[in-house]
């Protein structure tokens, strides 16, 4: 049996704030938030902060959380 191909939605945000280590409160551009993780281990380039652009991938059953699939811009 080949196994199913989860479906994700792709979305750019902006880091809010940091929660903890590998967890940011984040924001879409239609002002939804969110909490958006590191999937598994820092980002390259080095920690994320507020003001960071990112791409995050969300389940389409559950938009509260995302996984960080890129680091788009930095602000520092």
């Amino acid at each position: 049996m080949a196994a199913e191909k989860k479906e994700m939605i792709l979305l750019d945000a902006e880091i809010v704030s940091v929660l903890a280590c590998s967890a940011f409160r984040a924001r879409l551009e239609n002002h939804h938030g969110f909490v958006a993780i590191t999937g598994g281990g820092a980002p390259p380039g080095g920690p994320l902060g507020p003001g960071d652009r990112v791409r995050v991938a969300f389940s389409p059953y559950d938009m509260s959380t995302g996984r960080i699939e890129d680091v788009l811009e930095r602000t520092s």
